[in-house]
């Protein structure tokens, strides 16, 4: 650590040191930029989201990472299977294989502690500069010139630098977004979650052993994410008004939770729970703009969406590839900047729309029936498969299959009209309420 006080200069410093943070560093390193990260935790730190999809795959072999993955904290992942109690054939195997882009049949499961650092450490190899165990609690932008930025140490040590470009990879902590009040939540969706790991958890056979599987149940939905050493990861996603009657630990009122889904249930008799229950709001948000004058946002400093198709990993690399290239030009060619930021924002916005129409919907009788009855139809079914596998960022030739889907349910909905209408005033409830720190309140803002 440097002397009180002591600066550098950096052509880009990157705030946070997550799976966006970490990825646009190790870019920009390789383009032959001058990068800092700066990230408040110390690696490994415990992180919820721990399932990959299958189009992240070619990204994190483009970040050299796949193979230390794979061969150390891979689960393999072929498919996602969603699960009923109420529904006739109860469960539903997707496989991704059958979507599009037959390139890419699999996923992984992994600790996000594990997977987290890989990425940080391999910034690190790539050439970045990093800080854990850091703060960043001060920046000054200037106008046509580099711009101060201060972190303090949890030594109470202060360092600073001069840095031509900021990127806000600051997760969920939004640091920017707040800072300059472009962050808004989506009064579309809210929720919450409760989760924990589990040992001794029964998995499915063969090769759908590390399948990630979805319970839809009255107040939300549950996931299950097998992981290695006999790990599952167990959650459930909630709306806020059933979590509002919290009247025990974490811990007990998620086992309460389980008692309700008689599937999930089933599966966690005589399982062990490894450390804490965890709780955290889930309320979907996004930014107005994702850049301004010497700054761009990345992964969930810029929209958080539902994690009920495991999107947040994917979404944080797709939009620090896609920002690397923009923050390279934008360094040399600053004239260009609202081009390029545009162009990044048509970019992200046509993936996070894909997936956002399907969460939106997703606590639905309709969509639960839709998905539990698939069929191929126009390439219904193959296109609901490339979405699940996160090929939502491209041109494909799904577009017309998946409005076909949204057609026939927009049709059910309405040949469901009372159950639809009672599903509409149940979210426009929820949404009035979030869910912060372990306690419920009303949404005033």
């Amino acid at each position: 650590m440097t002397e009180q006080g002591a600066m550098d200069a950096c052509d880009v410093l990157v705030v946070g040191g997550g799976p966006a943070g970490s990825a646009i560093a190790a870019l920009l390193a390789e383009k032959g930029r001058d990068v800092v990260v700066v990230e408040k935790d110390r690696h490994p730190r415990f992180h919820i989201g721990e399932s990959l999809l299958p189009q992240s795959i070619p990204l994190l072999e483009k970040l050299g990472v796949m193979e230390e993955i794979k061969e150390r904290i891979g689960v393999f992942k072929p498919g996602a299977e969603f699960n009923s109690d109420t529904h006739p054939k109860q469960r539903q195997v997707f496989y991704f294989k059958r979507a599009w882009d037959k390139s890419q049949p699999h996923a992984y499961q992994v600790r996000r502690a594990e997977f987290d650092e890989i990425l940080f450490r391999n910034a690190e190899r790539k050439g970045a500069a990093t800080f854990e165990g850091m703060r960043v609690n001060r920046i000054d932008f200037r106008q046509g010139g580099t711009h101060h930025v201060e972190a303090v140490a949890e030594n109470s040590v202060t360092r600073s630098w001069e840095a031509r470009f900021i990127v806000d990879a600051t997760g969920r902590d939004t640091l920017l977004a707040k800072r300059f009040g472009l962050k808004h939540k989506n009064r579309n969706h809210n929720s919450a979650a409760l989760f924990g790991h589990f040992r001794k958890v029964p998995r499915r056979l063969g090769e759908d052993a590390g399948n990630i599987s979805i319970y839809w149940f009255k107040h939300g939905w549950f996931w299950m994410i097998p992981l290695r050493d006999d790990i599952m990861s167990v959650g459930a996603v909630c709306w806020p008004e059933y979590l509002k009657t919290r009247d025990c630990s974490p811990a007990e009122f998620l086992q309460k939770t389980i008692a309700l889904s008689p599937g999930v249930a089933e599966r966690m008799q005589g399982t062990e729970l490894v450390g804490e229950v965890q709780a955290t709001g889930n309320f979907t948000y996004f930014s107005s703009t994702a850049a301004g004058d010497g700054y761009l946002m990345v992964g969930d400093a810029y929209a958080f969406l539902d994690p009920v198709f495991s999107s947040g990993v994917h979404i944080a690399l797709v939009s620090s590839f896609a920002a690397a290239n923009v923050v390279d030009r934008i360094i040399d060619h600053p004239q260009d900047a609202t081009h390029l930021v545009a162009e990044y924002e048509r970019h992200m916005k046509r993936g996070m729309t894909s997936f956002a129409w399907f969460i939106y919907r997703f606590n639905t009788r309709t969509m639960h029936n839709l998905f539990m009855s698939p069929r191929n139809v126009f390439r219904i079914e193959e296109a609901v498969v490339t979405m699940l596998a996160g090929d939502v960022f491209r041109k494909t030739p799904m577009r017309l299959p998946v409005l076909a889907f949204r057609g026939i349910y927009y049709v059910t909905a309405l040949l469901n009209l009372p159950s639809a209408i009672r599903a509409w005033l149940k979210r426009r409830r929820n949404n009035a309420m979030t869910f912060t720190g372990g306690t419920l309140s009303v949404d005033d803002d």
